[in-house]
């Protein structure tokens, strides 16, 4: 943490809280761990993550992210536009988007719409297996067709 010990972290903390929350957020699978190799330990064996703690995890990342300790809530941390636009690979206009058409359930902090990090991972994953649905479709449509897929 930050020189003073206390729960705020600093910029430097933050962007790596940030850059660490795309990263896991990335990779997190509910149903199986998360395979971590820490770098430098040699020949060190992966360390197992279960998917609960990678949320857990994601979660303090997501509140360092803020530089502020972020806003957490008895659910867990909370994310702002932005901090959600990361976890979902996109621009923080398309996230406003999602939420005018209720696909993420949120509250308001001010003028400022707040998500927690579980539902954020709910619609990613949800949309991820959307999107392989349709993906096999295709493949198996081309197949179909004899179009060398």
């Amino acid at each position: 943490m930050s020189k003073n010990d206390n729960l705020t972290p600093d910029r430097q903390e933050a962007l790596i809280a940030r850059a660490a929350m795309r990263e896991l957020s990335r990779h997190a699978s509910k149903e199986a761990p998360l395979n971590i190799l820490v770098a430098g330990a040699g020949d060190a064996e992966p360390i197992a993550i279960p998917p609960g703690a990678v949320e857990h995890l994601i979660d303090i990342l997501a509140g360092m992210a803020s530089e502020h300790g972020g806003t957490n809530t008895d659910e867990g941390a909370e994310l702002s536009v932005a901090q959600a636009a990361d976890v979902l690979y996109t621009e923080p206009h398309f996230v406003i988007k999602i939420l005018e058409r209720n696909e993420i359930p949120y509250r308001m902090v001010g003028n400022h719409p707040r998500m927690r990090v579980h539902d954020v991972m709910n619609y990613r994953d949800v949309n991820k297996i959307k999107r392989r649905a349709v993906l096999d479709q295709l493949v198996a449509e081309a197949q179909e067709q004899d179009m060398g897929y």
